[in-house]
């Protein structure tokens, strides 16, 4: 596919996140009014909820304060709306008059978090991230624990501190045990981290007690989000075994506040790593379930102007798809809910560069990250602004996600005691 071309002329920049072919839905505020849903047009934000008010779309939910009730309205309500928007927006519209008072400089207008998060999973899905932390704390022979080329492992998280981009983070308070000592302290995390992945919106439910397919999965999916799943290695480390991840990760998970269609990401997709045992047949892929999606992080120091990039790599590196992912939690029964969100896990690729943890890119700590300005970093220190990117490339056009960025702040509680 090639660029559809907008009479709003920004969105026909070859490197415009937003061109019409994008179309991606968020909810945002401009100056005192309510927040209602939107969708994004080069550097204009088209207010989805006034043209709702004002009769030109159907009543699809679009002026409430989360996308949900638009998702509820099911994937044949999604194309229409999205070619019904192809038809406001493209070159040679007739109706520009009618949707000029709807449109605002992006610059002017605040985003929020851009659906009702029901419930969240984190995933450990990619082959390369699951591989390096094995293999600090395993070794490289037993990296991998023996169910993972099996099954998506992951595990049920908070919905309550998920926020969206622009949230400040607060350093968090827990239980550490440092090596050397006998028993733990409870303080600040030392090493605080990030986490580089994807975050998958559900837009259709499941049943309570009835597994769904790899295919009904993927059609259940509304779209995309950047996702920073924030971890304190420290407190992870003590609290881990043997249920997992509990409070190292209930802090605070920042996503973007943008929502990337299934639709706008369609022609990106592409097939998983050849399989190193086969899957059972209820994860069989009925078609290419990855997406070619390219990925970045980028770390500012407090008082920096200079961003340092630390990492590059790409959404295609999963294991296990989205859908899979989806089609594995359902397997048991699980019911699934519109506006639940799944984490694919720290996305990481082969080369050093490419890993999407600051505990894989300094090895634990022990081989320190150097930024643009010459200061170091082993994890992260407040003050330190972290913005994860991502966009599909296309021919003559990309998909993008905008930015998902997080400022850390100091602790704030109790004292370390």
């Amino acid at each position: 596919m090639t660029l559809l071309r907008s009479w709003i002329e920004t969105a026909n920049d070859p490197e415009c996140p937003f061109p019409l072919n994008n179309l991606p839905y968020g909810v945002f505020t401009h100056k005192d009014s309510a927040p209602r849903c939107c969708t994004a047009i080069g550097d204009k934000v088209l207010d989805l909820g006034g043209m709702q008010r004002a009769g030109l779309l159907e009543p699809l939910g679009l002026t409430e304060p989360a996308l949900n009730g638009l998702m509820e309205q099911g994937p044949e309500a999604w194309d229409s709306l999205r070619v019904t928007l192809f038809g406001f927006l493209g070159e040679g519209s007739d109706a520009a008059a009618m949707v000029l008072p709807h449109l605002f400089p992006m610059e002017e207008v605040r985003m929020h978090l851009p659906f009702r998060v029901s419930e969240y999973t984190d995933f450990y899905s990619s082959r390369h991230h699951a591989f390096n932390v094995g293999s600090m704390f395993r070794g490289p022979e037993n990296a991998l624990p023996p169910n993972w080329l099996h099954i998506p492992i992951g595990y049920n998280g908070r919905a309550s501190t998920i926020v969206v981009s622009g949230t400040d983070i607060r350093r968090p308070m827990g239980q550490i045990k440092p090596k050397e000592a006998d028993i733990p302290f409870f303080g600040s995390s030392r090493r605080l981290d990030i986490e580089l992945e994807m975050g998958t919106v559900v837009g259709q439910p499941s049943q309570m007690g009835k597994p769904i397919t790899v295919a009904e999965a993927d059609q259940m999916i509304f779209g995309y989000v950047l996702l920073n799943d924030w971890s304190a290695r420290d407190i992870q480390a003590w609290e881990y075994q043997p249920l997992g991840p509990f409070q190292s990760k209930a802090f605070a998970t920042s996503i973007s506040p943008w929502v990337v269609t299934r639709a706008a990401l369609e022609p990106f997709r592409c097939s998983p790593p050849p399989r190193e045992v086969p899957l059972l047949p209820y994860l069989a892929e009925p078609g290419p379930m990855l997406y070619d999606i390219n990925l970045s992080v980028t770390l500012t120091p407090s008082g920096r102007k200079a961003p340092t990039t630390i990492t590059r790599t790409n959404f295609r590196e999963m294991y296990y798809s989205a859908a899979q992912q989806l089609a594995h939690h359902a397997s048991s029964g699980c019911a699934m809910r519109v506006g639940d969100l799944l984490g694919s896990g720290t996305i990481s690729g082969p080369e050093k560069d490419s890993f999407g943890s600051l505990l894989e890119l300094t090895w634990g700590g022990q081989e320190p990250l150097k930024l643009a300005d010459g200061e170091e970093r082993t994890f992260i220190e407040d003050g330190d602004r972290l913005s994860l990117e991502g966009h599909a490339q296309g021919t003559g056009y990309r998909i993008g996600f905008g930015e998902c960025t997080g400022t850390v702040l100091p602790a704030s509680g109790l004292p370390d005691f």
